[in-house]
């Protein structure tokens, strides 16, 4: 059964445990900051921050909302990714860096600004959903750390249908515009909230998109321009990409993923 978490915005408390467990497990190093009147702390995802919470006041109460890669089942970074380097390993989405070459596609087609490049190299980091814990039976840092249970890990199917019960309570409870995100966007998130508030009003597209065509047209182009002997080595990747999706397909009809 597909795994994924819900983070419940009503529960939580801004803490922040969530991005120190994420730097200590995946041994990601600090970002100098400056105060910025504000209580966000690093001012944005990087390479080296891969989640973060954001911190929004309106009269009489705080809203904090946990950002970090979605982990989408139609995503713009695998669609886009000339290499194949972006790729869906069961339902999470991994960037092989032995294979990103740093074109940065999918840092553009990103709907939720997830994918950044590392320098000095240019290749492409983001979540991983700590599919090395995940592997071996292990929770996710982030939702092990969270100290309220504001982020909950587990199968896909139950964590909806908890979410719709949690949805019906904070309705009845004075939050009429609860509601479930990521449950059908895009085909699916791995990653899903529990809103009090409009997507837009949390800094999420109310309706993402997959940036698909656009973004390859844009890339091609470059390649025509540069000339086809610069281009072959690009024709190799297309053809490991279209080969890694031959084999993801095979794997599907099998039933083995």
């Amino acid at each position: 059964m597909p795994k994924a978490m819900l983070i419940d915005i009503s529960k939580c408390i801004g803490c922040r445990g969530c991005q120190v467990a994420c730097k200590q497990w995946n041994e990601l190093p600090a970002v100098p900051t400056r105060q910025r009147g504000t209580y966000e702390n690093p001012p944005e995802l990087s390479a080296s921050t891969w989640t973060r919470v954001e911190f929004r006041e309106s009269p009489g109460e705080w809203t904090f909302r946990k950002h970090q890669c979605m982990h989408c089942t139609n995503a713009s970074c695998v669609n886009v990714c000339p290499t194949g380097a972006a790729a869906h390993h069961g339902e999470f989405v991994e960037i092989d860096q032995k294979w990103c070459i740093g074109c940065g596609y999918c840092v553009v087609a990103c709907p939720f600004g997830a994918v950044h490049r590392e320098p000095p190299s240019g290749t492409a980091r983001k979540c991983t959903f700590c599919i090395d814990r995940v592997a071996n039976g292990l929770t996710p840092a982030c939702a092990k750390t969270c100290p309220p249970g504001a982020i909950q890990f587990g199968e896909r199917a139950d964590l909806i249908a908890a979410a719709h019960r949690r949805v019906a309570t904070l309705a009845s409870n004075g939050h009429p515009q609860a509601r479930i995100y990521g449950e059908t966007e895009l085909g699916g998130l791995a990653q899903m909230y529990i809103l009090t508030k409009p997507a837009l009003a949390l800094g999420l597209p109310e309706t993402p998109e997959v940036a698909t065509s656009r973004v390859l047209a844009q890339w091609l182009s470059g390649i025509i321009t540069a000339g086809v002997v610069a281009a072959l080595p690009f024709w190799w990747l297309f053809r490991r990409r279209k080969r890694l999706e031959a084999e993801e397909q095979s794997k599907l009809e099998g039933g083995t993923r």
